[in-house]
C-alpha cells in the first residue's frame, strides 16, 4: 500500500473509532428508582370515660366525660350513641349501669367503662333534714384528676373534676388535703415515683390557679405502689393514673 493511501486509511479508521467512542459515552445508565420507606402503622386508639357522681338516686343527673386519642369514631352505650372524640354529656340512669365507650380509628379499637350505682330514694324519716358529715361531703364533692399514659398534663376532664374540688375547698376553708400521685404498673419504681410527684404537683398548681391556698395542700407520690385496680388492662391502668385527694388530719 502506498504511503499516501495508508495515511488516508489510518485517518478514516481513527474517525470511525472516535465516533463509536462518543456514541458509547452518550448512553445513559438507567436511574435506580428511590427506595420508598414502608408506611408506618396507624396508632392504636386510646379512650377514657368517667362518671360524676358515681352514685345517685334513680333519675338523678350524672355527667359522663371522655377523652380519646387517634380515634375517628366514638360510641357510648347504653343509650348515648355516637359522640365527639372528646366531650361530656348528662345521663339520668334509673338503675345501676355500666357505661362503655368504644373508640375506633385507623389503628384499631379501644374501650373504657364507668359504673354508676343507683340507689333507692331514701325513705322519709322523723329527721329528714339530718346534715351529712364533713367526711361524707368530702367523698361526695372532691374529685380525682386522671392522666394520660406517661403524662402529667391536666386534661379537660381533669380540669372539670378539679374545678369541683376547688369549689368544695372554697366552701370549707378548714379542710386541708394531701394530693397523692399514682401511676400504672408500667415502668420502673423510681421513674413512677417521679411521675407521680409531677402529677400531684400539677393538680396542686391547678388548684392554686383556682384560688386555693398552697398552704392547704401537701403532695406525696406513691408511684405504682398503691394501685386502685390490679388488672393488666388499659381500663385498669387508666384508673391508676391519677392525682388522688385525701383529707388531711
Amino acid at each position: 500500500m502506498q504511503d499516501g493511501s495508508f495515511r488516508k486509511f489510518a485517518l478514516l479508521f481513527g474517525l470511525v473509532a472516535f465516533a463509536a467512542f462518543v456514541g458509547g459515552c452518550k448512553k445513559q445508565v438507567a436511574a435506580t428508582p428511590p427506595t420508598q420507606a414502608a408506611p408506618q402503622p396507624a396508632a392504636q386508639p386510646t379512650v377514657t370515660l368517667n362518671a360524676s357522681p358515681g352514685s345517685v338516686k334513680s333519675g338523678d343527673t350524672v355527667t359522663l366525660s371522655w377523652t380519646s386519642t387517634d380515634a375517628t369514631d366514638l360510641d357510648i352505650e347504653p343509650g348515648v350513641g355516637k359522640v365527639a372524640v372528646q366531650g361530656s354529656t348528662p345521663v339520668n340512669p334509673t338503675e345501676s349501669t355500666s357505661y362503655t365507650v368504644t373508640a375506633t380509628g385507623p389503628g384499631g379499637t379501644a374501650t373504657a367503662s364507668a359504673r354508676v350505682t343507683v340507689g333507692a330514694a331514701p325513705v322519709e324519716s322523723a329527721a329528714p333534714s339530718a346534715n351529712p358529715s364533713l367526711g361524707e361531703l368530702f367523698e361526695q364533692n372532691v374529685r380525682d384528676a386522671f392522666f394520660d399514659f406517661n403524662k402529667s398534663d391536666i386534661r379537660p376532664d381533669a380540669r372539670e373534676n378539679l374545678a369541683k374540688t376547688a369549689e368544695f375547698l372554697r366552701s370549707y376553708k378548714q379542710i386541708r388535703v394531701t394530693i397523692e400521685g399514682h401511676c400504672d404498673e408500667r415502668g420502673s419504681t423510681e421513674y413512677n415515683i417521679g411521675l407521680g410527684e409531677r402529677r400531684a404537683q400539677a393538680a396542686k398548681n391547678y388548684l392554686i390557679s383556682l384560688g386555693i391556698g398552697a398552704d392547704r395542700m401537701d403532695t406525696v407520690s406513691w408511684g405504682k405502689e398503691r394501685p386502685f385496680c390490679d388488672e393488666h388492662t388499659e381500663q385498669c391502668w387508666q384508673e391508676n393514673r391519677r392525682a388522688h385527694f385525701v383529707a388531711a388530719h
